[in-house]
């Protein structure tokens, strides 16, 4: 029996692909195996010696202290996509909020005071301070290009904009996706320079951090736009609220209140709802939970944001799954302690990112737990599983 602690409310879809007869869920419960999170902090959190993984329903994993766990062996999973129609609403939304001034419209309008015949009065002689624009036309810079930047992309093209992207770690798949007519900007100051929008989907990173400065601002297309539904940080909001007040930048769209931006009167806020909507955070619960219980079923790894993509079919009843530092003659001091048993490999694969290393193995019959801890205590082995054995 697997047991799952749960830090936030996860949504029953999720849940539910954890059978019951396998998998004990609980917000509070001893010894787990698994934790599943979404917003929760976990930076201070004394995480059991029993986790063997850790799935956030949603993208971004600042929240989780990747690194630490990385050097127990715990993968780290999440659910990139998942809620990618949810923030490519949001960012045409925010797109449309801020060209025809309808949150200031609104304003105007809910302060209108009188009778009917006064408001329409005022209705008529006020409503050409909120005169906006159109979108057909108009260029969106997409600052990162995978599953939500290439969801914005097609949207924005699909609505009559000339769309131009930016992202030198774009996949071939996501290439592939993109519309024919999304043309490639040479680097982040090119898009910057060309854009009437630019919208941001990347993570918050030392290189992505203040992205958008004071100096790149200056080389912005007057009267552009900046939306920001990705993460704080990534735009340096002094800088944004400056060239508001200068008149060169028209509008900012975020998803990131604070005391220098939400009374602005040029700044859209909203709380932090670019991924809520019933329909991503299921999409996201479920996709977490499957890639949990790949993990804790078959050692398989999907979406982890540090180990290596793996996976094995079984063959065989019984599966080693080893995750070690990526240095010479791991495999081959593993493969020698499974040989000096007796014990046969049926199949093997090995995977690697960066520092971190994944064998799946599977063997003839169950090795004695005298092997496993051998193979656990191999220099650089960061943890070590036996699937289908009893517990080792």
């Amino acid at each position: 029996m697997y047991k799952i602690l749960t830090l936030n409310n996860i949504s029953v879809s999720g849940l539910d692909r954890l059978p019951r007869e396998m998998y004990e869920v609980a917000s509070e419960i001893t010894h787990p195996d698994a934790i599943l999170v979404r917003s929760a902090n976990m930076h201070d959190m004394d995480i059991p010696e029993t986790i063997q993984a850790v799935g956030r329903a949603g993208a971004g994993v600042n929240n989780i202290p990747v690194a630490r766990l990385t050097e127990r062996g715990v993968p780290v999973f999440n659910a990139p996509g998942a809620n990618a129609n949810a923030v490519k609403e949001l960012v045409v939304a925010g797109m449309l909020l801020a060209a025809r001034n309808i949150a200031q419209s609104w304003s105007f309008a809910r302060g209108l005071q009188g009778n009917d015949g006064a408001i329409h009065k005022a209705v008529e002689s006020g409503k050409k301070q909120f005169v906006g624009f159109e979108l057909p036309g108009r260029t969106l810079g997409v600052v990162g290009l995978g599953a939500i930047g290439v969801k914005v992309a097609n949207a924005a093209s699909a609505l009559g904009m000339k769309v131009i992207g930016h992202d030198p770690t774009i996949t071939v798949q996501r290439a592939w996706q993109l519309e024919s007519d999304v043309e490639n900007a040479l680097s982040v100051d090119d898009l910057v320079s060309r854009s009437d929008f630019i919208s941001f989907h990347v993570p918050l990173t030392n290189e992505t951090r203040g992205m958008i400065n004071a100096e790149r601002l200056r080389h912005m297309k007057a009267g552009g736009i900046l939306l920001n539904f990705s993460r704080n940080g990534i735009i340096d909001d002094e800088a944004a609220v400056a060239a508001l007040d200068a008149g060169t930048l028209y509008a900012y769209v975020c998803d990131f209140p604070s005391n220098l931006l939400k009374d602005h009167p040029r700044v859209i806020t909203l709380p932090h709802i670019g991924a809520s909507t019933r329909e991503a955070e299921e999409n996201c619960a479920i996709m977490v939970a499957d890639e949990i219980r790949e993990w804790l079923e078959d050692g398989n790894v999907h979406n982890s944001v540090n180990f290596p993509e793996i996976s094995l079919p079984r063959n065989g009843g019984y599966r080693m799954a080893v995750v070690n530092s990526n240095v010479p003659n791991m495999l081959g001091q593993i493969s020698t302690d499974l040989a000096g048993v007796g014990l046969n490999i049926l199949d093997m694969l090995n995977r690697s990112r960066g520092e971190v290393a994944v064998t799946l193995i599977d063997i003839d019959r169950e090795p004695p737990e005298e092997t496993v801890a051998k193979i656990r205590g191999i220099d650089g082995v960061l943890s070590v599983r036996c699937l289908g054995c009893t517990e080792k």
